[in-house]
């Protein structure tokens, strides 16, 4: 090529070249421009701590973190906007092409992104306003403090507003999820948010039936909680706790009560019922099948605990009495044990636990005690079997004698 023919070509070339600086010239100012509108701009009229005083960020500084990142987003898709046209102007077709396509369906689906987020962000505006309104609501009722009272947990121990925190999250939840559901339906990808969907509507359809169980357990735990205390009291009255603690020495008496011991196992009792309850209230099978093994289990159980502490409480009060009369403290313990072995192994076959595994232990054991007497009875009364038996014999011969005679 020679020189007049080279600078034909540049002459030729010249006007898409410097087009083609123009126009990215003209891109790095609207996306810089864009970058500043969206960053400063926004921050110039406060926009950063309006969103702070919305309750959507906790510090100034996280919504300058998103500001800076909306802006670097911006320019870059100002950039991408340019792109095409830039290569096209260079000649280079074959780069441009793809990016303008994937340009062309991106701004196909714009309108929808746009207002899947402006769906998006006035529902959490709206939610977090609700979670704001029960947060403060629950707070003022004192939920907390009437919820500590009545269990009996120290305010001091606990997180501050956990169940106003809780039913604020509860109900945040709540409205969030079916503007969510609006929100990505907006979006018409089917591929993308009609799996989303399902499982938000699943959820959203799930949500009553949590609610109907999550009554059903605060109101088993009140009545449970007041059964136990009736049956407490109750029982505090007939002064059990005076005659339990009799069956023990001064220095080991019980720190707990049997009243409140009883009237605890019966508030479990009856929380279990409605647990049960609210376990058929979900609408699982695997659930329902828990609750009926709990339920048809729960008469062995209780009649295993009434056995264990009759065993116990019985053995404590006739080895008390063995002890008394014979002033023998073995003679007691050794009642006590024989009784407490007894209970537990008929609580082991109230409770269907390997009936043969605890039949045959019961009889070895039984078996192996009575052999055990049987030879230290044998070995320690051996001098005293054999002098009587001397005497029998000596006696049985004065007799053949004085016949003979």
């Amino acid at each position: 090529m020679d020189t007049a023919e080279f600078w034909q070509s540049f002459q030729d070339t010249l006007p898409a070249l410097v087009k083609g600086v123009v126009l990215i010239l003209i891109a790095w100012l609207v996306a810089a421009l864009v970058k500043n509108i969206v960053t400063k701009g926004f921050k110039k009229i406060k926009l950063d701590e309006r969103l702070v005083k919305w309750k959507m960020f906790n510090s100034t500084e996280q919504a300058d973190s998103l500001l800076d990142s909306l802006g670097k987003i911006f320019y870059y898709l100002i950039w991408l906007l340019f792109l095409p046209g830039i290569f096209t102007t260079f000649g280079l077709n074959s780069i441009a092409s793809p990016i303008s396509d994937m340009m062309n369906y991106v701004l196909q689906y714009l309108p929808n992104i746009l207002l899947a987020a402006v769906i998006l962000t006035i529902g959490i505006l709206v939610a977090k306003l609700v979670k704001n309104l029960v947060y403060n609501l629950s707070s003022t009722l004192k939920v907390d403090h009437y919820v500590d009272k009545f269990v009996g947990t120290s305010e001091k121990d606990e997180k501050k507003d956990s169940i106003a925190s809780a039913l604020a999250m509860i109900c945040y939840l709540l409205v969030l999820i079916p503007i969510a559901i609006v929100a990505l339906e907006a979006l018409k990808i089917s591929t993308i948010t009609e799996p989303i969907v399902t499982v938000l509507n699943s959820i959203l359809s799930a949500i009553p039936n949590i609610l109907v169980a999550a009554i059903l357990l605060t109101v088993g735990i009140v009545i449970a909680k007041v059964a136990g205390n009736l049956i407490t009291s109750l029982l505090e009255n007939t002064g059990i706790d005076k005659m339990a603690a009799n069956l023990y020495p001064t220095d080991k008496a019980p720190s707990t009560p049997l009243s409140k011991i009883i009237g605890q196992v019966v508030a479990v009792v009856v929380g279990l019922f409605f647990v049960v309850e609210a376990l058929g209230a979900l609408n699982l099978k695997v659930l329902d099948h828990v609750g009926e093994a709990i339920i048809g289990y729960l008469p062995n159980l209780l009649f295993a605990v009434i056995i264990l502490g009759l065993g116990f409480f019985g053995g404590q009060f006739v080895g008390k009495m063995l002890t008394n009369a014979t002033k023998n403290k073995w003679l007691g313990i050794i009642v006590q044990v024989v009784f407490g072995v007894f209970a537990v192994f008929m609580a082991l076959d109230q409770l269907d636990f390997a009936n043969n595994i605890v039949n045959t232990a019961f009889l070895f054991i039984v078996g192996g005690l009575a052999v055990a007497f049987a030879v230290a009875f044998g070995l320690g009364g051996r001098d005293f079997a054999h002098h009587q038996l001397e005497k029998l014999d000596k006696k049985l011969d004065d007799e053949n004698n004085d016949k003979k005679e």
